[in-house]
């Protein structure tokens, strides 16, 4: 129940910086925008995501399809700690970039042999996603195996 309740919450971005692309005369620029998520599951891991942010009248009111481009980095920023075993593979960040049916997602997965989390940015769309993607990894000290459910 917390797995399903954990993987459908939406993200919370936390704002981290912006720039413009391109000048639009009327509504906001289209920017890149760089937002911070940290891990749900794992203190201290925060993923950086930059992509693209649509303006113009249609990024105003919300009806613009952001591009699928996306960029992911995310790090160690304190001890890392499990707070509960983790699946595997789970979506830990999901973010509606159109109005209907466009969302980006993060995917962390584990990789036991190397104790790695792996991460894995993309977007999907309700008929046709994108293979755009990116991909980073965050190595946990030795000491401290990550703990997988079963």
């Amino acid at each position: 129940m917390v797995a399903v309740l954990v993987a459908s919450a939406p993200a919370n971005a936390e704002r981290v910086g912006e720039v413009s692309t391109v000048w639009k005369l009327i509504g906001p620029n289209h920017k890149v925008v760089v937002e911070a998520y940290d891990d749900p599951r794992v203190e201290g891991v925060t993923c950086y995501v930059s992509r693209a942010k649509t303006g113009g009248l249609s990024g105003a009111v919300g009806l613009a399809e952001d591009l699928s481009e996306a960029s992911i980095a995310c790090r160690q920023v304190g001890a890392i700690r499990f707070r509960e075993p983790i699946p595997q593979q789970e979506e830990v960040f999901s973010e509606r970039l159109s109005v209907l049916f466009k969302r980006l997602q993060v995917v962390r997965m584990v990789d036991a042999r190397r104790n790695v989390l792996v991460y894995l940015t993309y977007s999907d769309k309700l008929v046709d996603g994108s293979p755009k993607n990116s991909v980073t990894a965050v190595a946990v000290d030795g000491g401290t195996p990550i703990p997988l459910s079963r």
